[in-house]
């Protein structure tokens, strides 16, 4: 016991804890050090704002900030936007953010979406009706031609782009119809059947 108190007396003693202090204050300055320049410690970029940039034009200057990026659909297409630009960007613009840090964006889509004609033609269905049909799948009624058939105001044709469709066919939303309607008379043609088989 007297030997252990003497050695903790001793210089050598003294000398061995000066070093562990010094290697010790070593090691910890070099790991702070390390720790600020992985994580980039009081690194901040202001993120720019992308709408409207093309896919392109927003990796070129993703990767001049030293930022990273991933980019994400939209299945909904903005006409204010030119088609595959910049929609939406998470963060937004001005936030602070440090560098690598991975910014997501939401493309733009080529068009709007087609959406299914509904079954507006062969069962009844009244000028009033189907236009409310239309519009409930994101169809408009751009016109409304009337043909002599005894149905007044009955959709007996749907028309896109002067051609006529049939229900089911997939156009895309947004698109503009004309409706063929009956007029309320009956057809000359049936007259004329009706006086020949007289």
């Amino acid at each position: 016991m007297k030997t252990f108190f003497r050695f903790l007396k001793s210089k050598i003693f003294w000398i061995q804890v000066g070093l562990a202090l010094v290697v010790s204050a070593i090691l910890v300055f070099l790991v702070l050090g390390w720790l600020k320049s992985y994580t980039h410690h009081g690194e901040f970029v202001e993120v720019p704002d992308f709408s409207k940039l093309s896919v392109a034009e927003m990796r070129e200057k993703t990767e001049d900030m030293g930022l990273r990026y991933e980019v994400l659909d939209s299945t909904n297409y903005n006409p204010d936007y030119p088609r595959f630009s910049i929609l939406e960007q998470n963060p937004p613009p001005g936030s602070k953010v440090k560098t690598n840090r991975k910014i997501y964006f939401t493309v733009n889509p080529s068009g709007y979406k087609k959406v299914t004609v509904p079954k507006i033609t062969g069962g009844g269905v009244t000028l009033r009706n189907a236009t409310a049909m239309l519009r409930a799948v994101g169809l408009d009624v751009q016109r409304v031609s009337y043909i002599e058939e005894l149905g007044k105001d009955m959709v007996y044709y749907v028309k896109f782009k002067g051609k006529e469709i049939k229900p089911g066919d997939r156009i895309p939303k947004t698109s503009k119809v004309e409706l063929v309607c009956g007029d309320g008379t009956i057809p000359n043609s049936a007259i004329i059947k009706a006086e020949s088989q007289e």
